[in-house]
Order: structure tokens, then C-alpha cells, then sequence
């Protein structure tokens, strides 16, 4: 394998590190055509997609939920009541963890088929119910956490399966 300089001046294998010293499994990009991405990567990219996906989602409504729970009043449909909700930090938070979380999902989607992605990244809303009950003092139901399990369950049997629809490589 052919190693290239970083901007450290230390020479790191391509797959290692890109111009700025950050772990990647793809070559710099005018290498890209010649030396593609193995599979080990890029179900390591997915892997990591995927753990990003499942935690932004719970702790971006965690964040949000706590925020509009904290201010003054109830937002209706007054618009002023929304921006003013904006301000509350954990507001702010929340909708910026929610931004990252769809960016995150998007580029998830890229890697991977939607049959995989939706019931693994499922798993968050078990972690949702559970930050509610924990840090919002929210009852969850007996009923409720039978069917947080029932998707989990679900999402472990789907996730079993990895693939990349034919005809599509990065």
C-alpha cells in the first residue's frame, strides 16, 4: 500500500488518514478512481453511520423536549412563540442535534439500503422512551416498553443483514 504525507509531515497509509490526519477508508480523492473503497470500510462507514443515527435521533428530542418543557407559556400558533422558544438553549440544541441527525441519515442513505436502515436506526426510539422516563420524569407503561422490545427484537433481526443493492458502488 502507498503511503502519502499528511499535513503533519508524517506518511500514513492512504486508507489510514486523509490531508487532515482524520481516520478514512477511501484514498485522497484524486486517487479515488484507481483504488476503491474495500468492503471492511465501508460497512465501518456504515457501522459508524449508523451508531450516529441511532443516538443523534433520542438525544436531539431528549434536548428539544426539554427545552420546550422549560419556557414560559405554551407555543401555539402565534410564530413569535416558536422563535422565542428558539432562544431556550436546550431548544437550540435540540434542533441543531435534529439537523445533524437528518444530515447524518442522509448520508447513511447513501451507504445503505433503506430496508437495513430504518428498522436498526429503530432502536432509538427504545433510547427516546427511555431518556423520557429517566430524565423527563415521563411514565412509560408496562404495554409500552412490551412494544419498545418487540422493536428491538425487530431491528436485531433485520440488522442481521447488511447488503448494498446490486448496481450501486461507492
Amino acid at each position: 500500500m502507498k503511503s502519502s504525507s499528511s499535513h503533519s509531515g508524517m506518511s500514513l497509509p492512504d486508507q489510514d488518514r486523509d490531508g487532515l490526519g482524520v481516520a478514512v477508508c477511501e484514498p485522497p480523492p484524486e486517487r479515488q478512481a484507481a483504488v476503491p473503497a474495500s468492503k471492511a470500510c465501508r460497512r465501518k462507514r456504515v457501522a459508524m453511520l449508523t451508531l450516529l443515527v441511532i443516538l443523534l435521533n433520542p438525544l436531539g428530542n431528549l434536548a428539544l423536549a426539554w427545552g420546550m418543557k422549560h419556557i414560559a407559556g405554551t407555543v401555539s400558533l402565534n410564530p413569535m412563540g416558536y422563535v422565542h422558544a428558539l432562544f431556550n438553549p436546550f431548544t437550540a440544541m435540540g434542533v441543531a442535534l435534529l439537523i445533524l441527525w437528518l444530515l447524518t441519515r442522509m448520508a447513511l442513505m447513501s451507504w445503505a439500503d433503506l430496508s437495513f436502515i430504518l428498522p436498526v436506526t429503530a432502536v432509538g426510539y427504545a433510547l427516546s422512551a427511555l431518556f423520557g422516563q429517566v430524565f423527563l420524569d415521563e411514565k412509560v407503561s408496562r404495554t409500552h416498553w412490551i412494544g419498545i422490545l418487540l422493536i428491538v427484537l425487530g431491528a436485531a433481526l433485520a440488522g442481521t443483514h447488511y447488503s448494498r443493492t446490486k448496481g450501486k458502488s461507492h
